[in-house]
C-alpha cells in the first residue's frame, strides 16, 4: 500500500486478507504513517492469522499461558536464546528495561511463566536508580531503543545480557554513513558478562526465525 493510503483502505485490505483462506499470516509493519491508527488495524486482524502476537486475544492467551495463541516474536526469540545457551532461568533475577507491548511486557510474562520461573523486575524511564536495579540482574534484557545506554556500571559480574535494541548511529567511516548498535555499550560491557548477544546478529535473526515459526503454526492450524 502507498504511504498516503487512508485508514479505511488499510482496514479494507486487512478484512480481505482475513477472508482469504490462502493467507495464513498477517502483520502490520510498524511504525505506520502518522495518520494511521495502528491499534485499530491490529484489532481487526483475525487472531488466528496474527503472527506478530499483538492482537488482544493472543495477548490474553499469553497471560493465561495458553499455547494455542501466538507469542510476540522478539520475546519468544530471547527465550529460545536462553534455552539453547543452557542458561539457568529458574529462580534467576531477571530485569527487563522497557515496558512496550512489543517486547517489555510480553518478555516479562514469558520469563515468569511456568517452565521459565524467573523472578522479574520491569524497569523503565521512571525507575529510580536504574543502574542499581540492573546490577541485581542475573539476566538483563534492555529494550528501550537508546544507543549504548547500558554501560558497565549497570551489569554485575557474570550476568547474562540479551540486547534487544537496534539503533543507527552516524559513522562517517562507514560507506553507508552509519553503523548499527544495541542498547548496550558492547565493548565496555562484554568483559563483565557470562554471556551477551551482539548487535547486529543476536536477537534480530531470532525474531525473524520466530516469525517464520508462528507463520508455520498458523498454516498448520
Amino acid at each position: 500500500l502507498p504511504e498516503e493510503s487512508s485508514q479505511e483502505e488499510v482496514l479494507r485490505v486487512v478484512a480481505d486478507l482475513n477472508a482469504d483462506p490462502s493467507i495464513h499470516g498477517i502483520l502490520v509493519q510498524s511504525p505506520p504513517p502518522p495518520h494511521i491508527d495502528e491499534e485499530e488495524i491490529i484489532r481487526l486482524i483475525d487472531p488466528s492469522k496474527d503472527v506478530d502476537g499483538f492482537h488482544p486475544v493472543n495477548v490474553g492467551k499469553l497471560v493465561m499461558e495458553d499455547d494455542s495463541g501466538f507469542v510476540p516474536c522478539t520475546p519468544q526469540g530471547c527465550i529460545h536464546l536462553l534455552e539453547r545457551a543452557g542458561i539457568e532461568t529458574s529462580g534467576a533475577n531477571a530485569v527487563v528495561i522497557g515496558r512496550s507491548m512489543i517486547v517489555g511486557k510480553p518478555m516479562a510474562l514469558l520469563l515468569m511463566s511456568k517452565g521459565i520461573n524467573a523472578t522479574i523486575t520491569v524497569a523503565h524511564s521512571r525507575t529510580r536508580d536504574l543502574a542499581k536495579v540492573c546490577r541485581q540482574a542475573d539476566i538483563l534484557i534492555p529494550a528501550i531503543g537508546r544507543p549504548e545506554f547500558v554501560t558497565a556500571d549497570f551489569v554485575k559480574e557474570g550476568a547474562v545480557v540479551i540486547d534487544v535494541g537496534i539503533n543507527r548511529v552516524e559513522d562517517p567511516s562507514r560507506k553507508r554513513g552509519y553503523r548499527l548498535v544495541g542498547d548496550v555499550a558492547y565493548e565496555e560491557v562484554a568483559p563483565r558478562c557470562g554471556a551477551i548477544t551482539p548487535v547486529p546478529g543476536g536477537v534480530g535473526p531470532m525474531t525473524i526465525a520466530m516469525l517464520m515459526s508462528n507463520t508455520i503454526k498458523a498454516a498448520r492450524s
